[in-house]
């Protein structure tokens, strides 16, 4: 008789040699385009000399004419190639995960691979566009602290005029004195 535990059973343990036969088939994938990517990386390097040899300096024309894939792709194929003798020792590992281990730059996947780095304030960001295009008065730019209140002293003078007008008018209209938390 066949119960629901036993038929259960026959469909997990068929699930799992699906599993098996499918990871041994992806492994198998795995490797032949890891050996697809080495190979390659051979003969872009042979056709580089080839072509530096005949023709000069004529070998990104040469690859953006004949190369179907990116010149970064051409790169790490021509990297695998220059750092393995024999692919044989990356069996099972995929591509991305062959490049890592040696050290051969990629992108991340997706952007959320990437690593996170906060935006500046946008005080920060305006401050850097500030001194961006004032030029400096005749004097080294320092970071000491004293080179720094300078730097910022001058820049509220300059600044100072622009925000005058406002500040009177603002003020004015809100019943404030005219003297600001801003003034030095």
């Amino acid at each position: 008789m066949n119960t629901p535990q036993a038929s259960s059973a026959q469909e997990i343990n068929r699930l799992h040699a699906e599993v098996l036969t499918q990871t041994a088939a992806s492994k198998k994938c795995l490797h032949a385009a890891l050996v697809a990517a080495w190979q390659a990386g051979r003969m872009l390097l042979a056709e580089q000399a080839r072509v530096r040899r005949t023709m000069g300096a004529a070998w990104g024309p040469w690859l953006k004419e004949k190369f179907r894939g990116t010149q970064r792709t051409a790169q790490k194929y021509m990297q695998l190639a220059e750092s393995v003798d024999d692919v044989a020792e990356f069996s099972g590992l995929s591509l991305r995960q062959v490049y890592f281990r040696l050290g051969i730059a990629t992108e991340p996947k997706c952007r959320t691979d990437s690593a996170h780095v906060a935006p500046l304030p946008s005080h920060i960001r305006l401050a850097n566009r500030l001194l961006e295009v004032l030029p400096v008065s005749g004097r080294k730019a320092s970071t000491t602290p004293e080179a720094v209140r300078l730097d910022l002293r001058e820049l509220y003078e300059r600044l100072r005029p622009y925000f005058e007008a406002d500040r009177t008018k603002n003020h004015s209209a809100l019943g404030l004195s005219k003297r600001s938390h801003l003034s030095p």
